[in-house]
């Protein structure tokens, strides 16, 4: 019995589990759906939800006032958004994975998914969005359980053949620029690349060097002097270039440069094990 509700957690035969939750941390029903969300105590994503607002948020293609809006101005303002909120986030840690919905359903609109390398790097990113604003409005952060981005996401979409639009209970992720992503991203490989030509050629010298060579850490002494997060939290109201975020509170440190690994990434088989575990414990508890 327990070998078949672990095969079937998540999926749509589950009928104690909401499936659409453990694949994309979002429910049409909320908190009325009839199954359980389990939501992560920890976790490498982290999603903000409803965060992006497009600039053709009540028609799509059209301004506030009725107005048609170029398509290539709807792009720009969108990867203003996401270059924005790249480098905010990044601060914490390497980022794998940063998708934003172009779905137009309440419960996925401008929803942002965050995916870090580390779940520490994502815990320290949850804890210093608390009580933050962007854009005049509340960020609404918190771990999530999808890690495999390919089964949340719209196969359709992304062959231009989903029949449900916007509406759809899957991810539409909107997509950047090549050039935008090669800037953005593109800096992880320089610096993978970098290292490993170091370790290279550090290899002749002595075990001493070679330590003390490796210790280098691209988040702890990667990170600009000038960083922007003082700025956007000050108290007089000081914003970034675009002038949208502000806070309650100056600067934290959070972890350090010298850090333990997490485990290796969880499949979605070993998180469906690992809810279904927690599942069990909370059961015996009641007993």
């Amino acid at each position: 019995m327990a070998e078949h509700l672990a095969s079937i957690f998540g999926t749509e035969k589950d009928r104690v589990n909401c499936p659409f939750y453990f694949k994309i941390g979002a429910c049409r029903h909320g908190d009325r759906c009839s199954r359980l969300h389990n939501r992560p105590t920890i976790s490498p994503t982290l999603l903000l939800s409803n965060m992006y607002q497009r600039p053709d948020s009540i028609t799509p293609g059209l301004d506030p006032q009725g107005q048609a809006i170029d398509p290539q101005k709807i792009q720009e303002h969108f990867e203003d958004f996401y270059e924005d909120i790249f480098e905010e986030l990044s601060k914490f840690g390497e980022i794998e994975t940063l998708n934003i919905c172009d779905n137009l359903a309440d419960h996925m609109v401008g929803n942002v998914y965050v995916q870090f390398k580390e779940e520490d790097q994502a815990a320290a990113a949850l804890h210093a969005l608390q009580g933050r604003f962007y854009s005049g409005r509340p960020i609404i952060a918190d771990f999530s359980p999808v890690t495999d981005f390919r089964e949340a996401t719209c196969r359709q979409f992304e062959e231009d053949s989903c029949n449900r639009g916007g509406y759809c209970n899957f991810m539409h992720v909107k997509q950047i620029g090549r050039e935008l992503r090669r800037k953005l991203f593109g800096r992880y490989r320089r610096f993978q690349g970098h290292r490993s030509r170091s370790r290279s050629r550090s290899r002749s010298r002595s075990p001493r060097v070679r330590g003390h060579r490796d210790n280098g850490d691209y988040h702890g002494k990667g990170r600009r002097s000038g960083d922007r997060l003082g700025k956007y939290d000050a108290s007089g109201g000081g914003g970034d270039r675009h002038g949208r975020y502000d806070g309650n509170g100056g600067r934290r440190r959070h972890g350090s440069s010298r850090r333990a690994r997490s485990p290796v990434r969880e499949g979605s088989e070993e998180r469906r094990a690992r809810i279904e575990q927690w599942n069990r414990e909370k059961e015996e508890k009641h007993e």
